[in-house]
């Protein structure tokens, strides 16, 4: 009989307020042990709050975590003792070299000079870093001061990677790469928590929660997010920003959103045929339009659900007036 292994990630009612600001609101979440799982959202929508409260560098305002069988508030230490956490802007020591770097991180975790030299061994054969084990951080692309970033951050040998939009502005080579590794390390049994805005790396995810405004909309596997949405269209027309704004007001009609030199429109049921919308776009004085059905993209299932939790979202919820966070437009 087999039995549900224990969550290794868990929050309950987790809220974080700046100020007036609720950056995290009532996050309720469960990761399973081995999990790729993606936090994916717009800007400020608060996923490195989220990353920041499980390493315990934020105190909740509301709920509790619970990270590797420990309380992140009242548990801290053993917390830490057990993730590895690689902010967006890691600090490395551009004067240092890759080795250097990685030495000075082992004295900052405590790691003896045996286990350092056989783990660092492994680390750089992984990352295929070994032959620039002597060159200078500053002298690095941008991809293998991931790398190197990633290899401080697994030098403790934890248990749970924290990841925050590592691959950001790195190019595709380097970001396939580190994909690579990380599927490597959850085959070894590690449990990664990536916060991500490029949706081809949500398409990897075991699952992905979808945070907007701070609340979790929706937390399905890549593909059960694309099921179970109104039909998606391909809207060709000679005047596409005009027939949005006409096909925006339709009865029926969900969302329109640009897609290259075409429109993407999620449809309910009761909004009739392509017919009737040409009608409309016709009374608009546009010509007719064709109208494909497509299969959605997980970034048509993302703007769909997030217009439809902006509709549902009562008046004067969510953040006011944009985001204030400072740099990466996420909250601190």
């Amino acid at each position: 009989m087999s039995t549900t292994p224990e969550p290794i990630i868990r929050t309950s009612g987790l809220t974080r307020r700046f100020g007036k600001l609720t950056a995290v609101d009532r996050l309720d979440l469960e990761i399973a042990p081995g999990e790729i799982f993606g936090l994916v959202g717009p800007d400020g929508a608060g996923k490195t709050t989220v990353l920041r409260l499980l390493c315990g560098m934020l105190d909740p305002t509301n709920g509790e975590a619970w990270v590797a069988g420990f309380t992140v508030r009242r548990d801290p230490a053993a917390v830490r003792d057990r993730i590895g956490y690689m902010a967006q802007r890691f600090g490395l020591y551009r004067d240092l070299t890759v080795s250097e770097n990685m030495r000075f991180y082992a004295d900052l975790f405590g790691i003896s000079r045996s286990d350092y030299d056989s783990h660092s061994r492994e680390l750089l054969g992984m990352t295929r870093m070994a032959p620039f084990r002597g060159r200078p951080a500053g002298q690095l692309s941008g991809g293998m001061k991931q790398k190197l970033a990633l290899m401080c951050t697994l030098l403790h040998r934890p248990r749970i990677l924290l990841l925050d939009e590592p691959t950001n502005g790195v190019d595709p080579v380097s970001r396939r790469d580190f994909w690579i590794i990380l599927y490597r390390l959850v085959k070894s049994g590690l449990t990664v928590v990536i916060a991500t805005a490029y949706l081809d790396e949500a398409e990897r995810c075991s699952r992905v929660g979808l945070l907007h405004r701070g609340r979790l909309i929706r937390c399905e596997p890549p593909d059960l997010l694309k099921r179970g949405l109104p039909d998606c269209f391909e809207v060709l027309s000679p005047g596409p920003r005009e027939a949005a704004e006409i096909l925006r007001h339709s009865p029926g009609v969900l969302s329109v959103e640009p897609s290259g030199a075409s429109l993407r429109m999620f449809l309910a049921p009761e909004a009739g045929g392509a017919d009737r919308l040409n009608s409309l776009l016709a009374a608009g004085g546009l010509p007719p339009a064709e109208f494909r059905p497509v299969e959605p993209s997980l970034e048509d299932a993302f703007i769909a659900l997030i217009r439809k939790a902006d509709t549902a979202a009562p008046t004067g919820s969510g953040p006011p007036g944009g985001e204030p966070a400072p740099g990466n437009g996420d909250l601190p």
